[in-house]
């Protein structure tokens, strides 16, 4: 496992599980149209020995935007209580096989977490490659993901959080804020690119949140997340995402920064990004959902076919 590449195939996952130093947390995490519970599926079945990683319990909880980043602290306190070291290296996965893994992905990378990699095809290409899922639940793996929320919970709140083993060093060029795209919209400095599909960016496809209006940040250019990836949801080959980009005319030697609906799909456009040598790549964690709730006069949008 080079880490060059941000993801891991099934089969060496299959040979590596089990390992004292490799963690595995299934990081499911669904659209609120979707009407599924990654929870209660992760308790139904899951890769063997994952944890899971609550996309919207590890978070901000002094803001409204939905899953934002937590503050550091709150970050290594819920990390120390799935039991995951500096040193391990970290496994992650979804359900649908390439939609919200990446999110985590980005996320120990902010807080300084080199050992991280993305399962391949996530649980369908597991279950494709003949391997077993676990359909019993040790109250130990249960209490911890809940031990993580509380962890959360408590540094928010002001308590002590019990004993951080897990240490973060948080790494500000990978996260912008409002006020950083704000200054680029003018600057033009980093090209911006959005994952989400063509209708929701041009303005003419609904947004899956209530009262978000659909649209874009003047100058972005769409790249629809699934874009990166294969028919298997695997993800492309360094020449192939290269291609991707360079169609949709983005140049690779220039900077990029990346925004969808809600920060959980940008970081897969983050990913591929990554495998072709860009490691640098910013995410906007607030992405539209927080841009399009700014006055207009402000922040302007673009809200209809370009």
């Amino acid at each position: 496992m080079a880490h060059d590449d941000p993801v891991v195939s099934a089969q060496w996952l299959h040979e590596h599980l089990g390992m004292p130093d490799v963690k595995v947390l299934d990081a499911s995490w669904y659209m609120p149209v979707e009407n599924r519970d990654p929870w209660e599926e992760y308790q139904v079945a899951h890769i063997p020995g994952a944890l899971f990683f609550d996309i919207d319990g590890i978070v901000d909880r002094s803001t409204d935007l939905p899953h934002m980043l937590p503050l550091q602290e709150a970050f290594a306190a819920a990390i120390s209580e799935l039991d995951i070291k500096n040193q391990d290296k970290v496994i992650v996965y979804d359900g649908k096989g390439f939609f919200s893994a990446p999110r985590v992905w980005w996320m120990f990378r902010v807080f300084g977490h080199k050992n991280i990699w993305v399962l391949d095809g996530g649980l369908p290409q597991w279950q494709a490659s003949g391997f077993d899922l676990e359909r019993v639940n040790p109250d130990d793996a249960i209490l911890k993901s809940k031990a993580a929320n509380k962890a959360v919970e408590r540094v928010y709140s002001g308590e002590q959080a019990n004993t951080i083993t897990f240490q973060t060093e948080f790494q500000p060029k990978l996260f912008w804020t409002l006020e950083k795209v704000a200054h680029n919209v003018t600057a033009k400095t980093y090209q911006q690119i959005d994952a989400r599909a063509k209708g929701r960016f041009d303005g003419v496809a609904p947004e899956p949140r209530k009262g978000v209006r659909s649209g874009h940040i003047p100058g972005s250019i769409c790249v629809p997340f699934p874009e990166m990836f294969d028919g298997e949801a695997r993800l492309l080959s360094a020449a192939e995402l290269q291609q991707k980009f360079q169609q949709a005319g983005i140049s690779l030697d220039q900077p990029i920064v990346v925004s969808c609906g809600s920060g959980v799909t940008a970081c897969i456009l983050a990913l591929g990004l990554y495998r072709i040598g860009k490691h640098d790549v910013p995410v906007y964690d607030g992405s539209w959902t927080e841009w399009e709730a700014q006055s207009d006069s402000d922040y302007p949008k673009v809200t209809a076919p370009a």
